[in-house]
């Protein structure tokens, strides 16, 4: 066990600019550009005597269906803050984790430093576990922490901007959800891990098998194959269907980008016409009983065990490739 932590420590030490830093980085961006478009709007209403506005919802609009009794459409509108900068920064989670997985194995053998790494009383499971292990755990919760801390730190960059207007926005910023937006993105992370397994084994396992440009290998095999596939539908010998033929490179390319388990369609199983709650919250579908409903549904078994075969396939390989 002790190993096994520090080999995951290693991975953090070795790649902690696209697990730490483009994270952080990204939130950063985020809150400068926020902080222009307020300033603009700032100087917009001085210069035109308008309310602010932002993304077309007048703030002074909103406290006033806050006094109204709309407190539920405000308290919306601030989840939406810190929802929108988390996935934004789980679009760059997603990059970072393809990229990482289809070097995790393939740039040991180009630098020759597995050999160095197989000198070591180390096994060949254990190094992969624990590159699955930062790629499915590790990545996506500094990712979820960074965006909650982002939008927060959001809220109170309105809270500000609209604190120069005599608005009690700390009045108005008790209407957020802060607390369940932030449990129900940590209790997405399980979730991540399953649904991306099928990404993850089969970036890892062209990493661990192709010689050269492991990109074009994990990419233009599985496109080639819906095309071929496609052209027998085409012909007449329908083996899959057109949404399965979409679906499947969606899969096995795109699980590593969070959230793709709430795309229409993507999941087999229709998560949002199982939970009633409260349907007309356009939030609802971010609630973590939709997560826990989606570890009831076949496809993402059936994902992650696909996955972890081809995990193991990788560990094989790593054994037995020899590129000398």
């Amino acid at each position: 066990m002790k190993t096994f932590y520090w080999l995951v420590k290693r991975e953090f030490w070795e790649h902690r600019g696209g697990f730490f830093r483009a994270p952080i980085i990204t939130a950063c961006i985020m809150l400068v550009i926020n902080l222009m478009i307020l300033i603009a709007a700032e100087v917009m209403a001085n210069h035109h005597g308008e309310g602010i506005n932002f993304n077309g919802n007048n703030f002074d609009q909103m406290l006033s269906n806050a006094m109204n009794g709309h407190l539920e459409q405000v308290g919306t509108g601030l989840d939406i803050v810190m929802y929108s900068s988390t996935l934004l920064i789980g679009t760059v989670l997603g990059f970072v984790v393809f990229f990482y997985c289809l070097g995790a194995l393939y740039d040991d053998r180009r630098d020759r430093s597995i050999l160095f790494w197989k000198s070591l009383p180390v096994s060949n499971t254990s190094t992969v576990l624990s590159k699955v292990f930062s790629a499915t755990v590790i990545a996506p919760a500094i990712c979820f922490v960074v965006g909650i801390i982002c939008g927060i730190a959001m809220l109170f960059m309105y809270a500000i901007a609209l604190s120069l207007h005599g608005i009690n926005v700390w009045g108005l910023l008790k209407l957020a959800h802060p607390f369940s937006v932030a449990l129900n993105m940590l209790g997405s992370i399980p979730l991540y891990l399953l649904w991306s397994l099928p990404a993850v084994g089969w970036l890892m396992m062209c990493s661990a098998w192709s010689r050269s440009k492991p990109f074009l290998w994990a990419v233009l095999l599985p496109l080639g194959a819906v095309l071929i596939l496609g052209w027998f539908s085409a012909m007449g010998f329908k083996i899959f269907s057109g949404q399965t033929l979409v679906y499947l490179p969606f899969r096995i390319l795109g699980s590593v980008f969070p959230g793709g388990w709430l795309i229409p369609g993507g999941n087999k199983v229709l998560i949002t016409a199982r939970i009633h709650d409260n349907p007309a919250d356009p939030l609802n579908i971010f609630n973590i009983q939709h997560a826990i409903f989606a570890l009831t549904s076949a496809d993402i078994w059936i994902g992650a065990a696909v996955g972890a075969a081809m995990i193991s396939a990788a560990i094989w390989l790593r054994r037995w490739r020899d590129d000398s």
